[in-house]
């Protein structure tokens, strides 16, 4: 229990996908303007990143390496990942309609997000068994949204902020990212 618990802090805060990693750079910039869409796309981004770390465990481990094909593992977490957002695409066009239409393009680029791909491969590099290949995906995909939800909040105080013209826009958020970063780095003794 303890080894589960020091992989969810480890891979939600110190090292964070997007904060220390830099992955999933795209979504985190792009869809980062208000705090409710950030959210939703937290949420779409922990279901996919969740069940693409068990199917892509469990594809792994009873597939891949007992053929010795483990050399298809890329290509094969692609397509889980295509098909899982295509699934939460679904779901949120028939259900939450005023969210699919907020979160735009970004939601199809879910598949192409290098963060979720980065865990699965992540899951194997490490050898995680499928009990820790879940725990890390919880534990990235929870990190993604405490990150792009606080610089969802910071970018909305932004607006109302007098910023200096040569800084509006993507400078004052790419600095604003980067100073996230530096807070982060904070956690790095913790574990």
């Amino acid at each position: 229990m303890k080894e589960l618990l020091l992989i969810a802090i480890g891979s939600a805060l110190v090292n964070n996908v997007v904060l220390s990693q830099f992955l999933g750079l795209c979504p985190f910039l792009g869809v980062s303007k208000k705090v409710e869409t950030s959210a939703g796309m937290g949420a779409a981004v922990i279901f996919v990143i969740t069940i693409a770390s068990a199917v892509a465990s469990l594809i792994y481990d009873f597939i891949l390496l007992p053929s010795g094909m483990s050399y298809l593992q890329t290509i094969v977490f692609i397509l889980v990942i295509a098909g899982l957002v295509q699934f939460v695409e679904m779901f949120l066009k028939k259900n939450m309609v005023s969210l699919y239409e907020s979160l735009g393009v970004y939601l199809p680029l879910i598949t192409t997000n290098c963060a979720v791909l980065g865990v699965a491969l992540t899951n194997v590099t490490k050898a995680y068994n499928f009990i820790q290949s879940v725990v890390n995906g919880i534990g990235i995909s929870v990190g993604f949204t405490i990150a792009i939800v606080l610089l969802a909040g910071v970018r909305e105080r932004i607006e109302h902020n007098d910023v200096p013209y040569n800084f509006q826009g993507s400078p004052i958020v790419l600095i604003t990212a980067g100073l996230m970063s530096i807070a982060f780095f904070g956690f790095s003794g913790l574990i």
